[in-house]
């Protein structure tokens, strides 16, 4: 069985994706051939002696492994998946936004088959007339596991993770904790959110215009995290997850990897959350309206890409779910953890190599 793979190999969510798909593709035994999108950086994951060779060889024997025939798999963004290795390619994306445009839905179309990890966005296609979408959910990354290990005694850690962005409301959820459990010294919220596409200086006007020159001695903000044991960490250390209050995602890795380790995730109810966040392993929320998607940086007016609404929540909801959360600390989330058990990338890959194969 041979494959072409185009993805990232980096510490962001796609090239997280992409490790794990490539994992899964070895234990397989898959040949292989990589190009990779973009500079090589494994410096987040600790990959054992035999995957790192299979790595350097489906990278340095790419052109020797390949033919007219063989199927190429794509894991990258709509925009930029225009083109193709060979005759029959197959792209996995996560489509964030609601109201697909001319040049996405030409782009989709193109596809043998696209792939989402979101039933959600998978219907924004379908309902523009399209055939060849399938929906394929992510699994839980073996790279995070329970450490056991006591952290903040007597004190309830909220966690928030993910690029600073208005998408996920960030700065919202931040304002919305602190007029609650600011300076409460039983409190902490630590938030892991810097944007790798902000300079240093728009990074601190966003804290400036979040903090408003008050100073919290209950929050801690925690620079980017190099390595995903240190993101085990993390997860490990927190009881409640705040990262599940985002507007629109593609699949939500952090707040999907800390319901799967046992922690309470506050989740909206709303795309790629609903494939995954159920009222038994989660406390949702259901959201309170919509936004427009502009925020002049990653989602631009009249834009052939990205376009449409994000949904929203109110100060109240959060606030109420923030207290049923604290409720379940001390408590591990046995659905939570069922779940990460059940959705694996092996089933992912499984899918995917079906659908290639089978076509």
């Amino acid at each position: 069985m041979k494959l072409i793979l185009e993805a990232p190999f980096n510490s962001l969510s796609f090239g997280n994706v992409a490790l794990n798909i490539v994992r899964e593709l070895h234990r397989k035994e898959v040949e292989l051939a990589i190009f990779p999108a973009g500079d090589l950086d494994f410096k987040a994951y600790e990959i054992s002696d035999d995957l790192k060779k299979y790595i350097e060889d489906s990278i340095n024997n790419r052109w020797k492994n390949i033919s007219a025939g063989t199927p190429s798999l794509k894991l990258w963004h709509l925009n930029g998946s225009e083109n193709r290795k060979t005759k029959d390619q197959y792209l996995f994306t996560f489509y964030e936004c609601n109201q697909p445009t001319e040049v996405e839905t030409k782009i989709c179309g193109l596809q043998d088959k696209t792939f989402f990890s979101s039933r959600e966005a998978k219907k924004h296609f379908t309902d523009q007339g399209l055939t060849n979408c399938q929906f394929i959910p992510l699994g839980f990354d073996e790279d995070f596991k329970v450490t056991g290990k006591e952290y903040l005694k007597d004190t309830i850690h909220f966690g928030l993770m993910g690029k600073f962005e208005k998408r996920k409301h960030t700065q919202k959820i931040i304002k919305t904790w602190l007029k609650k459990y600011g300076n409460n010294p039983k409190y902490q919220l630590s938030c892991c959110i810097s944007n790798p596409f902000f300079k240093p200086e728009q990074m601190q006007g966003l804290w400036n215009d979040t903090l408003e020159g008050v100073n919290y001695n209950n929050l801690n903000i925690i620079p980017h995290l190099q390595k995903n044991s240190e993101v085990n960490e993390l997860l490990n250390a927190i009881d409640i997850d705040l990262t599940g209050l985002s507007g629109g995602e593609g699949w939500n890795l952090p707040a999907f990897n800390a319901t799967c380790l046992g922690k309470w995730s506050v989740v909206l109810n709303a795309t790629s959350h609903k494939d995954w966040a159920t009222e038994e392993n989660s406390i949702l929320i259901e959201p309170s309206g919509e936004m427009p998607a502009e925020d002049g940086v990653f989602f631009k007016k009249d834009s052939p890409f990205n376009q449409g609404t994000f949904y929203t929540w109110s100060e109240d909801q959060a606030l109420e779910a923030m207290e049923k959360a604290e409720s379940k600390v001390g408590q591990i989330n046995t659905e939570g953890v069922k779940m990460g058990d059940s959705m694996t990338y092996s089933k992912t890959v499984d899918s995917i190599l079906d659908c290639i194969y089978s076509s």
